[in-house]
């Protein structure tokens, strides 16, 4: 579904991805994992044409969009919730869901029903469907990101750490939420920090350490934390 080869980008001369390549099969729950500064979040915008690929290839369904720009790749199937839980604070949460669809706009009979679909997913937003979204808790308003993109009908979702300064308590329920979003049939993409939180519902991790993947492996092959220590954090194994 989703593919990068060799993928270099950044930021004017500063290089943040030296040869990023990665699979995300089609149905499948992959995450990325790194520290700080390491390019998670870089890679994301990479695929969704938000930094330019300077070189390399993004591929989506076999067929290459480094040339597609950012605002028509909503359209091929690419849908980012960003990384900071960000919402337009002055909307209601109604009015910040339809944002999330207003490429279709004109397709008023099936923004309704998508709209209902996530109130059915994220019982909280309905509830709240006429406050600002200013006024929600940090958990809500990443609930909120969440149906925005959503409301995009993508393909292919791509997540920027979603537990970010969330409590555990939060974080459960999100991760639960990621989890059932793969009965729309979705190919998710999940940028973490949280270890636990993606090898818990994750089919494949990827760690990404000075922009190049310094680690990939099945989760749930006899993957352990501690095998994780010298490619997440740089640390010597003993």
């Amino acid at each position: 579904m989703l593919k990068l080869e060799n993928v270099v980008a950044g930021y004017g001369r500063t290089r943040i991805l030296n040869g990023v390549s990665m699979n995300v099969p089609s149905g499948g729950l992959v995450a990325l994992l790194g520290g700080n500064g390491t390019g998670k979040s870089t890679t994301l915008k990479s695929i969704v044409g938000l930094v330019a690929v300077q070189q390399g290839q993004v591929e989506l369904n076999g067929n290459a969009i480094n040339a597609v720009p950012a605002e028509e790749r909503v359209a091929h199937g690419l849908s980012l919730v960003p990384q900071g839980k960000e919402v337009f604070s002055a909307m209601s949460v109604e009015e910040n869901l339809l944002m999330g669809a207003f490429h279709r706009r004109r397709d008023r009979k099936m923004i309704a029903e998508d709209l209902e679909g996530i109130y059915g997913r994220f019982r909280r937003l309905k509830e709240r469907r006429r406050v600002d979204a200013g006024l929600l808790s940090g958990g809500e308003r990443q609930m909120l990101s969440i149906g925005r993109s959503l409301m995009a009908r993508p393909s292919v979702l791509l997540l920027d750490e979603p537990s970010a300064a969330l409590a555990p308590r939060v974080v459960e329920e999100i991760a639960e939420a990621i989890l059932n979003l793969r009965s729309l049939g979705l190919t998710l993409l999940l940028v973490e920090q949280n270890v636990g939180m993606a090898l818990d519902i994750a089919d494949y991790i990827y760690v990404i350490r000075g922009g190049r993947i310094a680690y990939e492996r099945e989760v749930g092959s006899g993957i352990a934390m501690e095998e994780l220590q010298e490619f997440y954090l740089g640390a010597e194994r003993h």
